[in-house]
């Protein structure tokens, strides 16, 4: 009785194999009809069968009410996306130069959709039919591990432009190397290896996640940087295990150039007399977020006469810095108020005795005003841990050889 059952399974079995390769064998006759099937199209997750879209730029000084007004909207259903926008974003945060799209269903003069790209990560949808909606819908990121290498010529700027190396990595570089390497004295000659993670949506670099890894030779020596997080942030080390960091950030900018140094008898530009020069000018754009380079509490932030609005800082007992010329205070900014490193204090501007947008930095040593370029004993940040020296070991050799490789 079991062998008949095993036959006629065996049986069955054949005639299933036979059918399935003679259906795959049947070649197509002249008559028969190749069959396509479409996948529909999307953007922004909108169906394009169902809709035909266009994209503009906003213009200076129009606002989301221009926008859909000219297009026939009501002031009742405009007033009703405002709303349904506002718990996502602040309509009057529309940047000039932004894209926003505007979606119609066939043979429909007004708009059913609108969608403005708030950032190269997420964009802002809202739909103006019957029910009006809104929400952010973040893109999909993708990460990729990515290595260059490159010698300086002239500086570390040009030597990315040329290779066409992101620019955003100059500043990331500067910061992890700022009490190492002096990057407005660095020589011809030296060269540099970076390890780090490419952001990508929709098959195009966006942006940097962060910088895995970076050796860079100067002078014949070679400085390394390690990416680690010992549970108190990610941070960077050396080859040894030492904090990268100090318990000062190198400058109150991220994007800056020095535009005077600390000096004794400078020529003042608006004065017109020699004076003391105790501070260190940083030129940037007006409205750049100027920082706050340690924890602290601040004792001043007031308008001076000279100063313009600055903001003062005490780090502890010993240390204090001055931030001068703002624009404007940052929000809650005020005396009293605990600041943590890195803190947004101010932007930069040209009030006070100024020719033109930069912050002044003065940096306090037992009451004393001095160079903060050549304090170079000043506290290292947190090493890496005993319980942690196994695990950092592991990922610096990683590292090293993906650099060195």
């Amino acid at each position: 009785m079991r062998f008949i059952r095993i036959e006629i399974f065996l049986f069955f079995f054949l005639i299933l194999i036979s059918c399935s390769q003679k259906k795959s064998t049947i070649p197509l006759t002249e008559n028969s009809e190749e069959i396509i099937i479409n996948t529909p199209e999307f953007k922004f997750g909108i169906n394009l069968d169902s809709f035909r879209y266009e994209t503009h730029k906003i213009k200076w000084g129009q606002n989301f009410s221009d926008i859909l007004s000219r297009r026939g909207l009501s002031n009742k259903k405009i007033y009703d996306a405002s709303l349904a926008i506002k718990p996502f974003f602040n309509l009057k945060k529309l940047k000039n130069g932004n894209f926003f799209t505007l979606f119609y269903k066939h043979n429909n003069p007004k708009p059913s959709f609108f969608v403005y790209e708030t950032s190269v990560y997420d964009y802002l949808v809202c739909s103006l039919d019957e029910s009006v909606e809104a929400s952010i819908t973040k893109r999909k990121i993708t990460y990729k591990e990515k290595k260059i290498e490159g010698k300086i010529n002239s500086s570390l700027y040009l030597s990315f432009d040329d290779l066409n190396y992101p620019i955003e990595l100059v500043n990331k570089m500067v910061d992890i190397f700022a009490w190492q390497i002096d990057f407005f004295r660095i020589n011809p000659g030296d060269h540099y290896k970076i390890l780090y993670t490419e952001e990508i949506i929709d098959s195009v670099v966006v942006g940097i996640s962060n910088v895995k890894a970076a050796r860079f030779t100067h002078n014949e020596k070679d400085f390394y940087a390690f990416s680690y997080n010992q549970g108190l942030g990610n941070d960077y080390f050396d080859e040894n295990g030492k904090s990268l960091r100090k318990t000062f950030l190198r400058s109150p900018l991220n994007f800056y150039r020095i535009s005077s140094r600390y000096r004794k008898k400078r020529f003042h530009p608006v004065l017109k007399r020699y004076r003391d020069h105790l501070g260190t000018d940083y030129a940037a754009p007006r409205g750049t977020p100027i920082m706050t380079v340690a924890d602290g509490k601040i004792i001043e932030a007031r308008y001076g006469r000279n100063n313009g609005y600055f903001v003062k800082v005490k780090h502890n007992n010993i240390y204090s810095t001055q931030y001068l010329h703002m624009s404007k205070f940052a929000k809650g900014i005020k005396p009293g108020k605990n600041v943590r490193q890195g803190d947004i204090i101010g932007y930069v501007g040209s009030t006070g005795l100024a020719t033109g947008p930069h912050v002044c930095y003065r940096f306090w040593r037992n009451g004393k005003q001095v160079d903060p370029y050549k304090q170079n004993d000043l506290p290292d940040g947190e090493p890496i841990l005993a319980q942690h020296l196994s695990a950092y070991n592991y990922v610096k050799e990683k590292y090293l050889k993906i650099l060195d490789g």
